[in-house]
């Protein structure tokens, strides 16, 4: 670990994955917990794994493969939202042919694109030592986007999360706050690839507010202990990867799993000794 510290001072790659982490932990807590207390997992899943459709059409019209993802990810996430909401299609019907769209339309167009896709696996596993300035900027902005939209609007919000028949008693617009948000999911989905890659990606924002929620109940403090853990989970899996030298999107997830089990534990043993205490009263 003092190495990693000492290495972090020499190299930029370093200095910019540590940045990457703190970014992507303050966006992710926020958003997780949006897409935990909604039941959106499968939802979410489904985008990420779409977004691979925009990576193999942009690496095919030789284009930053972010950017394709982006776009993608936002039309499969506002078709995802506008056939769900048809009484001829349930909502997971749709992810799931979205879903199996998008992989498939990734494959074949990078299967056509002449020549070695050379970042490909950085894509599907996460590569946090590749972030560039230009991701960390991308991070930036999205994260003063997402705070700014969450402070402003916490309550309509809130009502959307738990309950959109009392948020639509209150006049609030349903509708459009749920193609902004889903559309904010996507971006942020697409802008945390390269911590864990598309095929762990959403364990990233899901593990955190799970773990968070065992001992809190309260919105806000979930997306405090959301970002401090998927941080911490980050940070850890990073020490690990880079001293391991194995990769960092699989060592963050294992890390956040592991985390989940310990707080599981000793809250779990916790609530025991304080029933045992009651009891023996």
């Amino acid at each position: 670990m003092i190495a990693l510290f000492k290495d972090i001072l020499d190299y930029q790659f370093l200095r910019n994955a540590l940045v990457a982490a703190f970014l992507v932990s303050i966006v992710a807590g926020i958003i997780g917990t949006y897409i935990t207390s909604r039941r959106l997992v499968f939802l979410s899943g489904g985008i990420t794994h779409a977004s691979f459709g925009g990576i193999g059409i942009a690496y095919y019209l030789g284009v930053n493969p972010i950017f394709g993802a982006i776009v993608f990810s936002i039309l499969s996430a506002f078709g995802i939202e506008a056939l769900s909401h048809r009484k001829s299609m349930r909502e997971d019907s749709a992810i799931g042919i979205l879903w199996a769209f998008g992989m498939a339309v990734g494959i074949i167009f990078i299967f056509l694109t002449p020549g070695y896709a050379p970042n490909l696996l950085s894509f599907l596993f996460g590569s946090i030592l590749t972030v560039t300035n230009t991701d960390l900027l991308s991070l930036l902005v999205l994260n003063v986007a997402v705070i700014c939209f969450f402070i402003i609007f916490y309550k309509p919000i809130l009502y959307i999360a738990f309950d959109q028949e009392f948020a639509r008693t209150q006049k609030i617009p349903v509708a459009f706050f749920n193609y902004i948000l889903i559309a904010f999911i996507a971006i942020a989905i697409v802008l945390s690839i390269r911590v864990v890659g598309i095929i762990l990606l959403i364990s990233l924002f899901t593990i955190p507010p799970a773990t968070a929620n065992i001992f809190s109940n309260h919105f806000g403090r979930i997306i405090f202990w959301s970002i401090l853990l998927s941080f911490l989970g980050c940070f850890m899996g990073l020490i690990i990867s880079y001293g391991m030298n194995i990769p960092s999107g699989a060592a963050i997830v294992v890390v956040l799993v592991l985390l989940f089990g310990i707080v599981k534990v000793v809250v779990s043993s916790c609530n025991w000794f304080k029933r045992r205490s009651s009891m023996a009263q």
